[in-house]
């Protein structure tokens, strides 16, 4: 984002052609700040050989090894197109930063939201899915024209995809707990099972019963 003064935000993974083309194209930037949303490799990888080859500074959230400057909550990071305001966000991850532009009314949401679809991954620590439904509201708040996802199109209709992803994640909020009131003496495969399906391929069952775990911790806390 911007023209001179710019920041490039989640630069994605470690891909030594993605790196020089990234860095071709800012070679005639005045300065460069590097933002990071979370720390996922695809995308916070490439930050520190993108700010090698170019000297810029990386930001982003507390926790991020690769971070030379912490953002918080509130924090701004200016650009010529307009400063953007970190938000947190957490849900996808605990430190889940996104980057409010006020100027535009819109909205970098990192993995907040996706592309298309009404989910996105909420199963990454303790807390996540309490968090993740407080941070949807925290967006929804800053009535937005635009959400821009780091996977897939912008988003035109901030409040419909906002709404989607919150009936989605309390409809299966509601399925596991119907699930745990019929089945008290269920295990966590038996739970498994009857959730998702009997049938349910191995190459998703770990995530699979990562994300029923965190639906079982928020249903117990609740």
């Amino acid at each position: 984002m911007g023209n001179r003064r710019i920041a490039v935000i989640d630069p994605g993974p470690d891909v030594q052609s993605h790196v020089r083309a990234l860095a071709t194209a800012l070679a005639d930037a005045e300065h460069v700040a590097i933002v990071l949303t979370h720390g996922h490799g695809d995308h916070a990888e490439a930050a520190p050989a993108l700010a090698a080859e170019i000297g810029a500074e990386v930001l982003g959230p507390e926790g991020l090894d690769v971070v030379d400057r912490v953002l918080r909550d509130g924090d701004v990071v200016e650009t010529d197109e307009g400063p953007l305001v970190a938000v947190h966000t957490p849900g996808h991850t605990a430190e889940h930063l996104s980057f409010h532009w006020p100027e535009r009314n819109a909205l970098f949401a990192g993995d907040m939201v996706l592309g298309e679809g009404d989910t996105t991954w909420v199963a990454e620590y303790p807390g996540c899915v309490a968090e993740y439904l407080s941070s949807i509201d925290r967006i929804r708040a800053l009535a937005l024209a635009v959400m821009y996802p780091a996977h897939g199109s912008p988003l035109t209709d901030p409040a419909d995809t906002l709404d989607r992803y919150e009936r989605h994640r309390v409809s299966r909020v509601r399925q596991v707990e119907a699930v745990m009131s019929a089945n008290p003496q269920a295990d966590a495969e038996e739970l498994l099972d009857i959730v998702y399906g009997a049938t349910l391929p191995a190459a998703v069952r770990g995530a699979a019963r990562m994300s029923l775990a965190a639906l079982v911790e928020y249903v117990r806390e609740e």
